[in-house]
Parts: structure tokens; C-alpha cells; sequence
């Protein structure tokens, strides 16, 4: 069930519903959430549910929708199992016939990929990047070919240094930090990369942050990438299906991708590749 990311009166009436009826109420942090119900009158117990005491709250959480009893879990903000937990117990109740429904609402993904004026109609949500610098690069290397909008959490303690890495290795990009969505101090900066790692490092940055990266140019694949793609969608499928598939994952002409896999197909016959 999601709940507001700052604004409060983004609760919707069905959430409030669902809380005041539930048998079991689930939190990350019940301080958190106790200041959610206390602001709309709901006096309901709050259990925790967090990546520490998870495996030893899910078997009583199965116990009690095995009752018949209606268990909501909330996050802390937004919605949950988006880099928060659940996802585990989700699974479970599924696997053991339970009838899970989401209840909608707000979400920081989706807020920072509306107002940030980047393309819509593709993105990639990929959480949290790696603390470490490189962990961190190897995974931005990772992201590089995505042929849509990517979306990304960062601390604003880490922002500067995540922004500086995503510049380095995706180029100038078009970009976006979404920073405190909702809230009373709410701020977009745009820019490319290098232009926002330059803001970031200028001075401390306060508040949660969402980081929305443009999809790159299809000009900027080059080759050698598309082939090592090429190489592996060749073992599973026809040069024509192999083709269209790496081409719409790196967002580049299928008919650039055609020619490379037809290319490759003959060196493999010929016993070159």
C-alpha cells in the first residue's frame, strides 16, 4: 500500500480505508508510519517488517492470511517492495494461493520521471547504485546500453560522486535531479551529467534524491557492443530475430544491427568468429 513521499495529502481514501480495516498493519519503522496514522485519526497497531527481522516475520504473516486475517504492508514512503522490502513476501503468499492487491499511489519514480520533461514512453528503474566507485562504474557501464529513460535513488551525501561517475561513463547526457518531490522545498535541476555533478560538488546537497538520465544517442553504440550482443542472441535464435532483438535493447537502426549479425553469421560459418 503506498503512502505520501511528503505530502501528506497525497494519501488516497482507499489507503486510509485499507489501514483502519486491516487486521495486521506492516511498517519499516513504526515511528514513521505512527506519525501517518496519528495525522489521520487512525488508532491501529503497527508491526514491523524490515530486511532484519523478515525471515522471522513472514511465516507469521503466512500463519495470519492463512486465518483469513487482512494484512497491509506499508513503506516508510512511497510504494512499497520500490527499494524497500516485501518483495520476499509477496513471493510466499503468492506461492501459497494468498490474494495480494496493490493499493496505488504515490511513487518517487514516477513523480521525478513526470516532471523532469525526459522522455516517457521507455525507463529503467534501477534503485540504488553501488556506494563503492568501482561497483559503482561497472554497474553504470551496465546501464550504458538501455535505449530508454533511467531512473535512479541517491543519497545526497553520495550525489556529487554518483553524478561525476554517470558523466564519465555515459557522456552528456541530459539529466535530471528531482530533489525532495512533494515537499515543501521541492527543486528540479537540469542539465547534462557534467553540469549537475559541477552543481552537486559546488556545495552540500540536502534532501532525498531522484536522478533521471536521457536515453544516449544511438550513434554512440558502437560496434564492438553490438556485436558482443549479437554473439549471444545468435545461439538462441535466427540472424533476423537476433537482429531485432539487440536492436531495440540498444535503441540503434535495425538495419545497422542486420548487417552486423550477417556478418557475424558468415565469420561463424567460415569458422573465423
Amino acid at each position: 500500500m503506498a503512502t505520501p513521499i511528503g505530502n501528506l495529502a497525497d494519501i488516497t481514501l482507499r489507503a486510509l480505508v485499507i489501514m483502519t480495516r486491516a487486521d495486521r498493519l506492516y511498517c519499516e519503522d513504526t515511528r514513521q508510519s505512527l506519525k501517518l496514522l496519528q495525522r489521520f485519526g487512525i488508532e491501529q497497531r503497527l508491526d514491523n517488517y524490515h530486511e532484519h527481522n523478515a525471515e522471522r516475520e513472514r511465516p507469521r504473516i503466512l500463519k495470519a492470511l492463512a486465518a483469513g486475517k487482512i494484512i497491509a504492508l506499508i513503506s516508510d514512503a512511497g510504494t512499497p517492495l520500490i527499494s524497500d522490502p516485501g518483495y520476499k513476501l509477496v513471493r510466499a503468499a503468492v506461492d501459497e494461493g494468498h490474494a495480494v492487491h496493490a493499493i496505488p499511489g504515490p511513487s518517487a519514480v514516477l513523480a521525478g520521471l513526470v516532471e523532469s520533461g525526459l522522455p516517457t514512453d521507455a525507463f529503467h528503474f534501477a534503485g540504488f547504485l553501488p556506494p563503492k566507485g568501482g561497483t559503482r562504474k561497472n554497474r553504470i557501464a551496465e546501464l550504458a546500453a538501455i535505449p530508454g529513460t533511467i531512473v535512479l535513488f541517491e543519497a545526497p551525501t553520495r550525489l556529487g560522486d554518483c553524478l561525476a561517475d554517470l558523466a564519465e561513463i555515459l557522456g552528456d547526457r541530459p539529466a535530471v535531479v528531482a530533489r525532495e518531490l512533494t515537499k515543501l522545498n521541492e527543486t528540479c535541476h537540469r542539465g547534462s551529467l557534467a553540469e549537475l555533478a559541477a552543481w552537486a560538488a559546488s556545495a552540500p546537497v540536502r534532501g532525498e534524491c531522484v536522478i533521471l538520465i536521457g536515453p544516449g544517442r544511438a550513434e554512440a553504440v558502437d560496434d564492438a557492443a553490438i556485436e558482443q550482443e549479437l554473439k549471444k542472441a545468435l545461439e538462441a535464435g535466427s540472424v533476423r530475430d537476433a537482429a531485432a532483438a539487440v536492436a531495440e535493447r540498444l535503441g540503434v537502426p535495425r538495419r545497422r544491427v542486420y548487417d552486423l549479425a550477417i556478418g557475424l553469421n558468415e565469420k561463424r560459418r567460415s569458422g573465423d568468429g
